[in-house]
């Protein structure tokens, strides 16, 4: 198995990388950043790129015989094959990443027959280090992680910007561009509930849910279904991390709706 310390130390190593070019900062001079639109409309950066490439080689070396599956890199059908493969997200959150906020990470799992075995989850710009192993728990920064245990919807803290009226109940806190530091914010109990309610890529949550899960909080899709990573087509019907205690009613209130036409792959 993986040690996860050398997993963590290659993802921390990735982020140094990333936060060389990250707008953000303060007063501290930073090279102009070249960013644009892919063809999906979401932004992408040189940042993204040159840690994609880095991943690539270092998680290449050490473990030669996993597939590849990553945001910035053409998807080869030749990982369906392999037992292993590496899911990545070089930067989630690019828009706060390009914007100079501190809401971006840089995301790595490891799957194994559609489950993620050892994830890790950096935030150079906020001094995270967030990690986890299946079966042996989920960290921050070295300290071991338990989730929301709250029992009730009424109040829940959940990562939005504002809310609709039908969700008035809930109580609004810190909302991350990043999903997968939303989903992790469930998991350090900062959070109770992270729900999304569109198609939405492997690459963004693999990392971030076996962090969640590890602490113990519930996670699924928006429909209550467990997740299934590595697929042929590796997107999914939303994600909801929450408090055990809640999954029922998260799941009754916001997995009935209409679900959107499935994107093309790309």
């Amino acid at each position: 198995m993986i040690d996860r310390a050398r997993l963590e130390a290659i993802c921390r190593e990735a982020g140094a990388m990333a936060l060389g070019q990250w707008p953000g900062g303060g007063a501290t001079v930073r090279p102009t950043l070249r960013h644009w639109s892919k063809g999906d409309a979401s932004p992408v950066s040189d940042a993204d790129l040159a840690v994609d490439t880095f991943l690539k080689r270092e998680l290449g070396t050490l473990l030669p015989a996993a597939g590849w599956l990553s945001e910035e890199t053409v998807d080869d059908p030749a990982r369906l094959e392999r037992d292993l493969v590496w899911l990545v997200d070089p930067i989630d959150g690019t828009r706060d990443f390009i914007r100079g906020r501190a809401g971006w990470a840089v995301s790595v799992a490891l799957v194994s027959a559609g489950r993620p075995l050892i994830a890790a989850l950096v935030a150079p710009a906020r001094g995270e280090t967030w990690s986890a192993t299946a079966g042996a728990g989920a960290f921050l920064n070295g300290r071991r992680l338990v989730a929301s245990r709250r029992t009730e919807l009424a109040s829940a803290r959940i990562p939005a910007d504002s809310l609709p009226r039908a969700d008035g109940d809930l109580l609004a806190v810190e909302k991350p561009n990043s999903i997968a530091l939303r989903i992790a914010m469930v998991a350090d109990d900062r959070a109770d509930l992270l729900v999304t309610q569109r198609w939405g890529h492997e690459w963004d949550i693999a990392a971030a849910t076996l962090i969640a899960r590890e602490a113990g909080a519930a996670v699924s899709d928006a429909r209550g279904r467990t997740l299934r990573f590595n697929k042929r087509d590796p997107k999914d019907w939303g994600v909801l991390a929450c408090a055990p205690a809640l999954h029922g009613a998260a799941v009754a209130r916001w997995g009935s709706g209409e679900i959107a036409p499935r994107p093309p792959r790309g």
